[in-house]
């Protein structure tokens, strides 16, 4: 039986333009787009119809999981925590960081990880989520026991996209030692004999693991078509890398020739929402905004604050001339979409999932109002 629901009277937001009228959803997917006072169905009053958020990095379900230091809570009602925050933010597709990698810095027991998107799996067979969650590993590179823990995940499906990531001392985020002090030493209040000590621990793995504990894991990837992002790169030479592990996703860069260099190699450029939102890094790197105006940002991710990521499209729009709410919006929608090779979201089009969120705006902050995955309202 064919299933129908109208949108209408609505501000639809496409790739290039912004039209009023309706959309036509039909066994879960877009099958018209009419300008105009047309068919009749659920009254939008004006509000805009988007397409359904595209998140492609967010701490936020290791942050339900672990709400404090050295505390574990039930995996299920973690997800589940998670997944009702991110729709209500309008992401209706979510690729939820797991950590890959554990040291005396942090990080998960072999085996922790594993157990969680086993939890993932078993919630979308139940129905339990509403969004759809894939998996982002984020491999610490530098750790002994990154490989052990990738390996768990070697014929797991949910697995769309992987991070090399190097956070030790004189490495990429860290190359000057004023936020690893704040971050390490501040922080935790350590002297400074235990914080030389430590540096030099963390300085000598990352030497001894990180080049081919990089190397295998993005052949590992190539070989089943999982696309790559790197993480902190902070000079050419990081992005050349970058190109030659075929890299698709430059996550954070930490300075502004090696973003121009990522984007003009055809790398996706990713920054954080949060960034945007705030106007400045909350780790005292560049300004995602700075990018944007050098039209070098390409993707916006919620990192570590899911609201952001319908939030900062608005500011962008706002607040930087050369950059239009479809613009913005597709940082957040078709780009990410595009990068990971979910190639029948992220736009209002025809013939393409009915992903769709309603936002009212009329000044400042932006309001989810309702939301539909595959034609289906979930909020």
């Amino acid at each position: 039986m064919t299933a129908e629901t109208v949108l209408s009277n609505a501000r639809i937001v496409l790739e290039d333009q912004i039209l009023t009228g309706s959309v036509l959803i039909r066994d879960g997917e877009i099958a018209d787009i009419s300008e105009g006072a047309g068919r009749m169905g659920e009254d939008f009053e004006g509000d805009y119809l988007i397409p359904g958020l595209v998140e492609l990095h967010t701490d936020h379900l290791e942050a339900h999981y672990s709400p404090r230091p050295g505390v574990r809570w039930l995996k299920m009602a973690a997800i589940q925590a998670h997944d009702a925050q991110v729709v209500t933010s309008g992401i209706t597709t979510v690729f939820d960081c797991l950590r890959m990698g554990s040291d005396e810095d942090g990080g998960f027991e072999q085996g922790e990880m594993r157990d969680m998107a086993d939890a993932l799996a078993q919630a979308a067979r139940e129905n339990r989520l509403r969004a759809e969650h894939r998996i982002h590993l984020r491999c610490e590179v530098s750790t002994d026991n990154v490989l052990a823990h990738f390996q768990e995940f070697e014929n797991d499906p949910q697995v769309g996209l992987v991070s090399l990531m190097d956070h030790a001392p004189g490495q990429r985020q860290f190359q000057t030692m004023d936020q690893y002090t704040l971050y390490y030493k501040n922080k935790r209040g350590m002297t400074d004999e235990a914080f030389a000590e430590f540096c030099a621990r963390q300085q000598a793995l990352s030497a001894r693991y990180a080049a081919p504990h990089r190397t295998e894991i993005a052949r590992a990837c190539a070989e089943r078509g999982i696309t790559i992002a790197s993480h902190d790169d902070a000079t050419i030479a990081h992005v050349e890398e970058s190109v030659g592990f075929g890299i698709r996703l430059a996550e954070f860069p930490t300075s502004f020739e090696a973003a121009e260099a990522s984007h003009a190699a055809g790398l996706s450029v990713l920054m954080g929402a949060p960034n945007i939102v705030r106007g400045k890094s909350h780790s005292g790197n560049i300004a995602a905004r700075d990018l944007a105006r050098r039209g070098v940002l390409d993707v916006l991710s919620s990192d570590y604050v899911p609201f952001s990521l319908i939030h900062a499209p608005f500011v962008l729009s706002d607040e930087v001339e050369s950059i239009s709410l479809p613009q913005a919006l597709a940082m957040v929608t078709a780009t990410p979409a595009r990068t990971v090779g979910l190639d029948d979201r992220g736009r209002i089009a025809t013939g393409l999932r009915a992903d769709i969120v309603r936002v009212q705006r009329q000044e400042g902050i932006p309001v989810v109002r309702s939301v539909w995955r595959e034609g289906r309202r979930v909020a």
